[in-house]
Parts: C-alpha cells; sequence; structure tokens
C-alpha cells in the first residue's frame, strides 16, 4: 500500500499531541551533535553544504556544526529564495510587505517572525531521529525495510505497527550492519530507488538538485525529512482546533434550538439528574456540561448522527483533499507535456539518462515521459544550457574557445546551439577535455536558475517557448511570455511539479477542506433533520466564525497557489 501525503496528514492528526509532548516535554542540556560520530558531523555539514576541512580532527568539526546550527536547523528559511519564502507566508495566512516581494533580506526578516518552532523544540528533535525521520516513509517503504533486515512484518500489515516495529529496531539494525544512528547516512535508504527519492522530494515541493546523483538525492531528502512533516503536524493541529470549535457551536446551536422540555428529555434518557425548578439557562448549563452525550442521545438522534458522520469522517476527507491535488498535479503535468514538441519530449528523457526510442511513434515518447516523471537529470548534459541567459552563454562559448562566441552571432539562439554542440565534443571526446567542462558547470549552472528569464527580451521568450512546440500569440505580454516560459521550464527540469510551494498549498489545501467539508455535511443534514437542524446549522455558521472563515481564507489562498503553480 501506498503512502501519499494525505496519509501523512492523518497519521499527523492522530499523533500531534503525542508527539510535540514528546518534542517539547523536556529540554536536553547538550545538544544532539555532541555525541554524533565523526562522520555523522561530516554528513551533516555535506547536507547542508558546509564546506569543511580535510582532514579534521572530531572538535573542529562539531564547532563547525555548532556555528551553522541556528541557521541551517532552527532557521533554515536563511536559505530560501523569494519564492519560496513568499510560499511560506500565503501557508501562514500573511502576504509580503509591499515593495519587498524580491528583497529576500526583508523576506527572511518577515518570515522569522512567524516561524512556526523555536530553536529548543528544532534542536531537541534531534535526540531521536527516528521518532521522524520514517513519516514520510511509504508501507511498502517500510515493508522493505524490515525485509531487508530480516525483521518479519506484523500481520495484519498496519501502518501504526510497520512505524512502531521499525522505530523499536532502529539502533540494533544500525549496530547490526555497523552503521551510526544517529545522523544515519546512505544505507537507511537502500531499498529505495533513485526515482523514490526523486518522488519523494517532488511531492513536497522540495527543488531537486540538477544534475543529481544519488548521494545528493538521499542528502536532500535527509535534509527535508523532518522540516516536511512539522508543515503537516501543523496544519493538521489547526484543523482539530477547528473541528473541535465547530463541534462545541453545534451543539450550543442544539441546546438553542430545542425546548425546555426537550432538554429534560435528553437528560433524562441520558441518566442525568435535574434538580426540580431548574430555569432554561440552568438546564443548557447542565447540557453544555454533558455535551459529548449531545452525539448519542437518543432524542436528537438525526442530528447527532449527521454531526457524528461528518466528524467521524473528517480524516477520510483530509485524505481526498491531498489526493485530489495531487492528482491535479499529474494531470497538470500531462495537459503541459501534450503540447511539447517531439524534440522536447526527446530531450525531457535524455537529460535524464532514457535511451529515447528513435523511430518511436509520439505516443511512445509521451509514454515514457510520464513513465520517468519522478527521475532526476543524472549528469550534465548538452540540455544543461536550456535557461542560460545570452551573457551565461557567451561566458561559457569564451571558457572554451575565444573566438566560439564571436562565431555563434549574438542571438541566444544561435548561442545556445554553439554551446549544446561544444558540449557534444567535449563529451564525445572525453578526458581532460570532458573534466574541464563538467568543472565549469558545476560551478556556473547556479546561473540558469527561474529568475534568470526575468532579463530575457521577448523575442527570445518567443524563441524558448517556439521550442517547445507552443505558439505565441500578437499581444501577449512581457509576463505572460516570462510565465509561459518559466512553467514549461520547470516542468522540464523537475518532472511533475514545480519545486516552490508546492507543500505548503497542497497542505494547506487538504487541512482546510477537510474543516470545510465539516460544515458543508452540516449544511446537507439540515435538510435530513428538519427546523431543528436548519436552526443548528444556522447557529454554527455564526458561532463558528473564526475557525470557518479561518480556514476558508487559508483554502482559498492555497487554492490560488495550486491554481498559479499548475
Amino acid at each position: 500500500m501506498r503512502l501519499s501525503l494525505s496519509s501523512v496528514l492523518v497519521a499527523a492528526l492522530a499523533a500531534e499531541s503525542t508527539v510535540a509532548l514528546s518534542w517539547t516535554g523536556s529540554w536536553f542540556t547538550k545538544a544532539a551533535y555532541n555525541k554524533w560520530h565523526e562522520t555523522e558531523l561530516e554528513r551533516w555539514l555535506s547536507d547542508h553544504n558546509v564546506p569543511y576541512p580535510t582532514p579534521a580532527d572530531r572538535k573542529d568539526l562539531e564547532n563547525l556544526v555548532k556555528s551553522n546550527w541556528e541557521s541551517k536547523i532552527a532557521r533554515p528559511y536563511n536559505d530560501w529564495e523569494p519564492a519560496q519564502l513568499q510560499s511560506y507566508m500565503k501557508f501562514k495566512g500573511t502576504e509580503a510587505k509591499k515593495g519587498t516581494e524580491s528583497n529576500k533580506d526583508s523576506l527572511v526578516n518577515q518570515v522569522e517572525g512567524i516561524w512556526h518552532e523555536s530553536t529548543g523544540t528544532a534542536t531537541n528533535s534531534y535526540h531521536s531521529v527516528k521518532d521522524w525521520i520514517f513519516d514520510g516513509w511509504t508501507d511498502s517503504q517500510l515493508k522493505a525495510f524490515l525485509d531487508r533486515h530480516d525483521i518479519p512484518a506484523p500481520q495484519p500489515r498496519r501502518r501504526d505497527t510497520m512505524l512502531a516495529l521499525v522505530r523499536s529496531n532502529y539502533e540494533s539494525i544500525a549496530k547490526k550492519v555497523k552503521e551510526a544512528s544517529s545522523y544515519p547516512g546512505d544505507w537507511l535508504y537502500e531499498t529505495w530507488s533513485e526515482s523514490d527519492l526523486k518522488e519523494f522530494l517532488d511531492e513536497r515541493g522540495v527543488p531537486v538538485p540538477q544534475p543529481s546523483t544519488r548521494d545528493r538525492l538521499i542528502a536532500s531528502v535527509r535534509r527535508n525529512s523532518r522540516l516536511s512533516v512539522q508543515y503537516v503536524k501543523e496544519n493538521a493541529a489547526s484543523a482539530s482546533a477547528s473541528a473541535q470549535a465547530a463541534k462545541e457551536s453545534l451543539s450550543d446551536a442544539l441546546l438553542d434550538s430545542w425546548s425546555d422540555s426537550k432538554i429534560k428529555e435528553w437528560a433524562d434518557s441520558n441518566g442525568i439528574k435535574v434538580p426540580q425548578g431548574s430555569r432554561r439557562n440552568e438546564l443548557i448549563a447542565l447540557a453544555r456540561k454533558h455535551r459529548d452525550l449531545l452525539t448519542g442521545d437518543k432524542v436528537a438522534s438525526s442530528a447527532s448522527s449527521a454531526f457524528g458522520a461528518a466528524t467521524s469522517n473528517a480524516n477520510n476527507q483530509y485524505a481526498k483533499a491531498t489526493d485530489d491535488a495531487q492528482l491535479k498535479a499529474e494531470d497538470a503535468f500531462n495537459e503541459v507535456i501534450v503540447t511539447w514538441s517531439d524534440s522536447r519530449l526527446k530531450g525531457f528523457l535524455d537529460a535524464r539518462g532514457v535511451p529515447v526510442p528513435q523511430a518511436g511513434k509520439r505516443d511512445e515518447l509521451l509514454k515514457q515521459v510520464r513513465l520517468h516523471k519522478h527521475k532526476a537529470a543524472s549528469g550534465y548534459t548538452a540540455w544543461t544550457f536550456d535557461t542560460w541567459t545570452t551573457e551565461n552563454l557567451k561566458k561559457w562559448l569564451t571558457s572554451q574557445n575565444k573566438k566560439a562566441a564571436s562565431k555563434a552571432g549574438g542571438s541566444r539562439d544561435d548561442l545556445f546551439k554553439q554551446a549544446q554542440d561544444s558540449y557534444a565534443s567535449a563529451s564525445k571526446a572525453g578526458g581532460s577535455n570532458y573534466a574541464s567542462v563538467t568543472s565549469y558547470l558545476s560551478s556556473a549552472t547556479g546561473a540558469a536558475k527561474e529568475s534568470t528569464f526575468d532579463n530575457w527580451s521577448d523575442s527570445e521568450l518567443k524563441s524558448y517557448l517556439d521550442s517547445y512546440g507552443i505558439k505565441t500569440y500578437q499581444g501577449s505580454t512581457s509576463n505572460e511570455l516570462r510565465a509561459a516560459a518559466r512553467k514549461n521550464a520547470n516542468y522540464f527540469r523537475y518532472g511533475t511539479t514545480s519545486p516552490q510551494g508546492t507543500l505548503f498549498a497542497r497542505v494547506q489545501s487538504g487541512v482546510q477542506s477537510g474543516a470545510q467539508w465539516v460544515f458543508n455535511w452540516l449544511k446537507i443534514g439540515q435538510a435530513e433533520t428538519g427546523s431543528q437542524a436548519q436552526k443548528a446549522g444556522d447557529a454554527v455558521k455564526e458561532g463558528a466564525t473564526s475557525g470557518k472563515d479561518r480556514a476558508a481564507e487559508a483554502a482559498q489562498k492555497a487554492g490560488d497557489k495550486v491554481k498559479e503553480e499548475l
């Protein structure tokens, strides 16, 4: 059985209070990395792109981790791009201050003010990585891990029992394979394919390093595992609070709609003694004291069963909402690739090292692209230059051959073709020539981010879209051309999802849609339970304003974000 983000969400709702207690109920006097092995310290530094000397003694490594811990663990947003910072702010229900949308320093300061986690909580979690590092694993991945280490999976095979078994055996497994367990290495993911690793990151909206290796994919999964679970738990708690507010409002509404005799009848049927001469306000106060019984009393069975169905199925609706978001992302990918030219489809496969069916029909190309949508680019290819600016292409060509840039004329198309040919020639020759090429690319590919489209002319954008087989029309604005170029480039580079904000939008859309569904279900119940439920439903809408409005507002923003990305 496969675990999607929705399953993580449901599990988070059930376990949120337990996890919160285990992470914040006590404080450790020493940081977790004080007891890490040298290899674990080096691994953490490498995962977080912190250079370290080799060889280095353990104390130097520990000090280096210590000096970077605050920024990498407690304040990871320091390394985010403006788009991701803005996505998080929308996820938290706020907007960037006017005029600061592209100012990273200002956005970082704004995110710092609404960040969801304290330094102590973040640090504390690393004293027991087994408590969270498996949370995002699928059921089949948990089963494969148990099988790999000769531990019989529990029958029936339920997720919670498999998680408990994996966690209880984690240290002994690490000891058996002679590996460190405090900050685990690649051994933990040896049963995962590279596509599994890429899909994990895709689903959580984490930019996948391109081109990538297995080691880099694992590092990215390890670095982002805890943070992605935290987003889900935070919103699960918010949804749970909204559901509780709805429950209280509904019970109040039911009581307000009942006559005194109806309240006494309900109390009697539930074994609640009513003092003689009780006034209405005293009767309502008594009923509220036993409000949990309102979902199981015999008098208002229709209304209570409606509410019971709503609350008991809320988790399923959370799951459905997030699954729907995932399906929409898949559909959006399919809608995009069917507009691509055959050369672009072949380029997508070529960039991922997938053999391209030379005589294959278009349907076969599309099939292969869909099949490898989660596969990461495994190395540099001629397509590495795809989003490079004219200036970057000239620098590259000049580094290879001083005459190349002038020979290529001035258009970006000519420079791009020349760069591809130069790369292909070096790749074919191999040896030191190819090594120098890849060394240059390794240091230069940072210049080919999505933001480079901001400096492109309209003619360059139209030409770029033409390479996908996408027609542009007279009257298209620069912003429209740029958005189309960015969307297609993202899909070409990352596969099924765009890299920024997807997790924020999907989680919040799922959670808040679940909360909204409770209210919608109650409105349906009104027709079934008559005037009593009608009054109750009206009061719910009035009495639970804060919970509903918050859910609706967040759901709207999340929906807007999904539409913007897809």
